[in-house]
């Protein structure tokens, strides 16, 4: 019997799987992503206590993750300092968002634990993502596929230009 579902290869998620728990600080990819340039970390915007970074692994164009410079993995144990500084960028993203991409609305939260689907337990980020009337087609719900339009280095640049011209 044929199975319904195709199925996506994502080796890159074993080395979480082996861990069994948070990567160390020297394995986070959040820790390690702010030595590289934007081109290579495809970070979008940098504040005082976290950046903007894109998901490699998208679940829409613009899928963007805010996550703090210091290593910590859960929402309680942030500084009011970090706090702030993920809320400002979280509405900055959502506005830069809807100016360059039109978004309709937005999925923002933050998944703390393996439990709860972090992908990354140890190192908090918040996910903000764009959303449109009609962008879960045929696609998802029959080919089990998510069509994404444009590269991830285009998206970046066109976030990045646009950060400081929203307000």
């Amino acid at each position: 019997m044929a199975e319904e579902w195709d199925r996506l290869w994502a080796p890159h998620r074993i080395e979480y799987i082996k861990a069994g728990a948070a990567p160390h600080v020297d394995d986070c990819p959040f820790c390690r992503t702010p030595t590289l340039s934007h081109d290579e970390s495809l970070i979008v915007k940098r504040g005082e206590t976290a950046f903007v970074i894109l998901n490699l692994y998208p679940y829409n164009t613009g899928h963007l993750m805010i996550c703090p410079f210091r290593h910590f993995g859960n929402y309680d144990e942030a500084t009011a300092e970090e706090m702030k500084d993920i809320a400002d960028l979280t509405a900055q993203s959502m506005r830069v968002l809807r100016k360059v991409s039109g978004a309709h609305g937005f999925n923002i939260g933050m998944n703390q634990g393996s439990q709860a689907g972090a992908g990354i337990v140890g190192h908090l980020h918040q996910h903000v993502v764009p959303r449109w009337v009609g962008d879960a087609n045929f696609m998802p719900v029959i080919g089990k596929t998510k069509v994404l339009p444009q590269l991830l280095n285009e998206t970046r640049e066109l976030l990045a230009q646009a950060w400081d011209d929203v307000r």
